[in-house]
């Protein structure tokens, strides 16, 4: 159907800590690209944000540092609505979920459905803290994962094996915060129940958004492949949003469900402070003319695409999310960004190593966009694109076309004299970016998009090193004009192509041609400078990144790398347990082991495999070679070469990835998990027995 006007929503992010890169790319850049292309083709446009401040996180993160809960969301808020702001994030609204209007509204939403029997009650029993009073999230509570036994799995999951859990499986569960010990107690909530709108949301989804990226429709597809089942909207907690039914003292909304009405509450919110610009919120939410869009992270997916349109259709008044262009994750140098361990970019401290430079690393995010599959963040990329593409492909072009401009010109745009073959091949090439452009970004495919705007760069490089302005002029100045003309005209284009993407150097560029405004129809235009108009200042529109900035990054890396490795260690020691003793034995039986000392002569991996090493020891008798599955242990296993080693002598030959091993390492396991080869500290002769 034919839209009036779009409503761009972007997930709401939690207000326990500042944003990363992680944040920008999967979000928050691709939602700001779609806003600034459609205001610039002159559409209807509302962008609406806000921080995410209730749950349990912030509470914990409130004790920890001794402040009032609204002490650390107040902080963070502001944190993050001023990164968000440098950035160029151009939200129409970025407001909060502790603001009076939207605890109201989630209020008042929560009471229609309750008051329309939408909700099941039910009594199930929960983790629970005797000593702080408290019932615990999944997240919030530790134990020995049944699988690897891994003292510290969480209850929804245990990191060292990946295995999905549940607190029921978990091993002497016990709150992670405090250490206590906990209990199991009934209490009673309300449930949304997803599995009466089963059937809806698999022809919603399944049958009619089959446009939707892949990996949004697949996981979708795999939760109702599943079967929904209800999910609770209230929880035990003093911070949140009070559920507004007697007798339901000491709970509030869940997080879930209270966020994603933050969309609606904070687009009321601007709505009502003005009316005459954006019209009612109802306009927004209720009206079948407007389109809406959610750019989130795969993470939230579930949530967007199932949990919130199924909140809509059981109030029955609001549309429903068109699209939800979901991202995947960035990594950074390879490893999972994580706000716990400090392994990431935070925008703020960007800035600070980096002033100035908003445009670069928005560039650099794009192109690495994590659209369809996990990406990665370096930043030996990030210097290469800043240097070998913003500086040397589009910052080249502009600077030779305004100097060059300035030198035989006086900084006014010449004439436009007859045009060659090569000048018109070169108009119809920067002419069909625009329709390239739109499809890619109509269809979310950002990063390709930005890629096109890019060669409209190339195109302009390429033209001025074709024609050589700067050797006719010599002899042919209105040729030369002509050149100058057109090379200013693609420059102008640049400055539209871009603007979505990079809108602090579209805007610098602007400034430097002395453009003061423009539509995205002007796209493809040869005629958007007119003769005699003066240019403004000309400066470089990007610099060179050096050496020295990027290694300081990568050495706060290392650092921080170090510091969690040795915190990981020292927190593995602190509760590791011994295995439990094998089944008793005899001295008979231990006389049969033939244990001996050898040295390690040449140590390394076995080819197609990930797990053995290959040792070549001398054991005093000739040499041996031994193969050990440890190669996860030692990356590096050239630091075990000259080290005296125990290995077992007598076990008979046996074949491995076509080798033969003679005996066997003996090894011990760490408290981190990790395989650590028993060696001799005082040297003994190679053939030694142990006994």
């Amino acid at each position: 159907m034919e839209y009036k006007r779009t409503l761009i929503t972007a997930a709401l992010p939690y207000a326990n800590g500042p944003v990363h890169i992680g944040h920008l790319a999967g979000v928050y850049v691709p939602a700001d690209i779609y806003a600034r292309y459609l205001r610039l083709k002159g559409q209807q446009v509302l962008f609406v944000c806000g921080s995410d401040e209730h749950g349990v996180p912030v509470t914990i993160r409130a004790r920890k540092e001794g402040i009032t809960t609204q002490q650390v969301v107040d902080r963070y808020h502001g944190i993050i609505k001023q990164a968000f702001a440098d950035f160029g994030i151009s939200f129409d609204i970025y407001s909060r979920t502790t603001s009076a209007v939207h605890h109201q509204f989630a209020s008042d939403y929560f009471r229609k459905l309750y008051d329309e029997g939408k909700f099941v009650e039910q009594t199930t029993e929960q983790f629970y803290d005797p000593e702080t009073g408290h019932f615990l999230t999944d997240r919030n509570i530790r134990g020995e994962c049944p699988h690897c036994h891994n003292l510290g799995a969480y209850g929804d999951q245990c990191e060292k094996c990946g295995s999905t859990l549940s607190p029921e499986e978990l091993i002497n569960p016990y709150n992670a915060e405090t250490g206590n010990p906990l209990v199991k107690k009934p209490t009673s909530h309300w449930y949304l129940p997803l599995d009466q709108y089963q059937q809806w949301l698999e022809h919603w989804i399944l049958d009619e958004h089959k446009e939707w990226r892949p990996n949004v429709y697949g996981q979708c597809k795999s939760w109702l492949d599943g079967g929904l089942r209800p999910r609770a909207v209230t929880r035990d907690l003093d911070w949140g949003i009070p559920v507004p039914v007697e007798g339901a003292e000491g709970k509030v909304l869940y997080v879930w469900f209270d966020a994603p009405i933050g969309y609606i509450s904070n687009t009321k919110e601007l709505c009502d402070a003005q009316p005459d610009k954006y019209g009612t919120w109802q306009m927004w939410w209720k009206d079948q003319a407007t389109r809406l869009i959610h750019f989130i992270g795969k993470d939230n997916i579930v949530f967007h695409c199932i949990v919130f349109p199924a909140m809509l259709k059981a109030d029955g008044s609001y549309i429903l999310p068109d699209n939800v262009p979901s991202n995947e994750f960035l990594n950074l140098e390879g490893d999972k960004i994580s706000t716990s361990r400090n392994w990431a970019v935070w925008l703020n401290e960007y800035l600070d190593d980096f002033p100035g430079k908003q445009d670069v690393l928005r560039y650099v995010l794009t192109a690495n966009a994590p659209e369809t599959k996990d990406n990665d963040f370096t930043w030996a990329d990030f210097q290469a694109r800043n240097n070998n593409e913003l500086v040397a492909i589009y910052g080249n072009f502009i600077n030779r076309a305004l100097v060059l401009t300035g030198k035989y010109f006086d900084g006014k745009v010449p004439a436009q004299g007859v045009l060659t073959d090569y000048d018109r091949q070169t108009i119809d090439e920067f002419c069909n970016v625009k329709g390239e452009l739109e499809k890619l970004l109509n269809d979310f495919r950002f990063r390709d998009a930005q890629k096109e705007a890019m060669n409209l760069a190339r195109i302009g490089n390429k033209y001025l090193a074709d024609t050589e302005p700067w050797k006719l002029a010599k002899t042919d100045m209105p040729r030369t004009a002509t050149i100058l003309n057109l090379s200013l005209q693609i420059a102008a284009n640049l400055a539209i192509a871009f603007e979505p993407f990079l809108p602090f150097s579209s805007a610098k560029l602007r400034d430097m041609l002395g453009l003061e405004a423009f539509s995205w129809e002007n796209l493809g235009s040869t005629g958007l400078l007119t003769e005699g108009h003066s240019l403004g200042e000309v400066s470089l529109l990007f610099e060179k990144i050096d050496d020295a900035p990027v290694q300081a990054q990568l050495d706060r890396l290392a650092r921080i790398k170090a510091e969690n490795e040795a915190e990981a260690k020292a927190e593995a020691l602190k509760n590791w347990q011994p295995v439990p003793v094998k089944t008793p034995t005899t001295i008979d039986d231990f006389d049969k082991v033939d244990i001996r000392v050898g040295t390690v002569m040449e140590c390394g991996p076995v080819k197609k495999s990930d797990r053995l090493l290959l040792f070549r020891i001398d054991d005093g008798m000739g040499g041996r070679t031994i193969l050990s599955g440890i190669a996860q242990s030692y990356p590096d296993p050239s630091v075990l070469v000259g080290k005296q080693v125990l290995f077992v002598a007598n076990f008979p030959p046996r074949k491995m990835m076509g080798l033969e091993s003679q005996g066997m390492i003996l090894s011990a396991v760490d408290a981190d998990g990790k395989l650590v080869v028993t060696t001799v500290t005082s040297p003994v002769r190679n053939g030694a027995q142990v006994g």
